[in-house]
């Protein structure tokens, strides 16, 4: 989707996280360890695809980026600016959508964008991780780099809101965090219709919601964030839906399909519960009400 070139997101709250500049430590049994650990928060897990990487420790220097990503027109220019945006036309929505379902909103404590490795609440983390939410710190973290990946690795079309759906499903972590959703999953169990499953595809389902009233969605002076969506730019979010299926990651990693792994939804699923979403609202994304058949 395209920004209005006046919209204010100068209230996003998203830093940039430097490389660690402490020592890394190689991929190995740690780092299996750590990407196993945080991909129970991810919307995909790309390790078996990327491999490890380092892991890092140390200290990393933030800088805000809304001290340069202050409109629409800077949202439009450049990827980090478009997760600023993202940040303030998703805040901005879910402010008002949650409260309207019964529960009271908070924005996520931060969103950080990070290059290769970084240090969270749930452990470090690598690039190969793909990315995430993570519950204890309530931040979202994503290296855009991974957004070339979904592109030149895993097929998909891109576009700007293929990257913003990215966003959207990891806030919609957060949406679950608040809710209790996501503490009352059972999220060690695997297959099609396992609670690891739901939880991911109702990510996906919040942000196709999102995705259908952004264009309503307005900043302090009520202009709105972002232009109305094309259909080219549906489809490129649901080619990045796709993408990240367990089954197309089955694939490309090992050759085969095993739904009894899966931990993230298939790529049909992801992409029906993004239109779900899109087309009847966040109200509509019970994953949990669901049979196993419907899921």
């Amino acid at each position: 989707m395209t920004f209005n070139d006046n919209a204010d997101i100068s209230g996003n709250k998203v830093k940039r996280r430097g490389r660690t500049t402490g020592i890394a430590v190689g991929g190995g049994a740690v780092g299996v360890i750590v990407i196993a650990l945080i991909s129970q928060f991810l919307g995909v897990d790309v390790s078996g695809i990327l491999g490890g990487g380092g892991i890092g420790g140390g200290q990393q220097e933030e800088s805000q980026l809304s001290d340069e990503c202050q409109t629409g027109a800077d949202a439009n220019a450049n990827v980090d600016c478009r997760m600023g945006g993202a940040y303030s036309s998703l805040d901005a929505y879910w402010a008002e959508e949650l409260p309207a379902l019964g529960v009271d909103y908070t924005s996520p404590a931060d969103f950080i964008i990070f290059d290769q490795q970084t240090n969270t609440g749930c452990g470090a983390a690598t690039s190969a991780t793909g990315p995430f939410y993570c519950p204890p710190d309530q931040t979202i973290y994503i290296d855009t780099s991974f957004y070339a990946e979904l592109r030149d690795r895993f097929g998909a079309s891109g576009g700007p809101l293929a990257e913003m759906y990215v966003v959207a499903h990891e806030w919609g972590h957060h949406i679950q965090a608040l809710t209790g959703i996501m503490d009352r999953a059972d999220r060690s169990g695997t297959g099609p219709a396992s609670d690891s499953v739901r939880i991911e595809v109702q990510a996906d389902c919040f942000a196709g919601a999102w995705v259908a009233a952004a264009s309503d969605t307005e900043d302090a002076k009520g202009v709105a964030f972002l232009k109305p969506v094309t259909q080219q730019e549906i489809d490129d979010a649901l080619s990045a839906a796709a993408a990240v299926g367990d089954d197309r990651i089955q694939e490309a990693a090992t050759g085969q399909v095993n739904p009894e792994a899966w931990t993230h939804g298939s790529a049909e699923q992801r992409q029906r519960w993004f239109m779900t979403g899109y087309q009847s609202g966040p109200s509509a994304c019970d994953t949990f009400s669901v049979s196993a058949d419907q899921l």
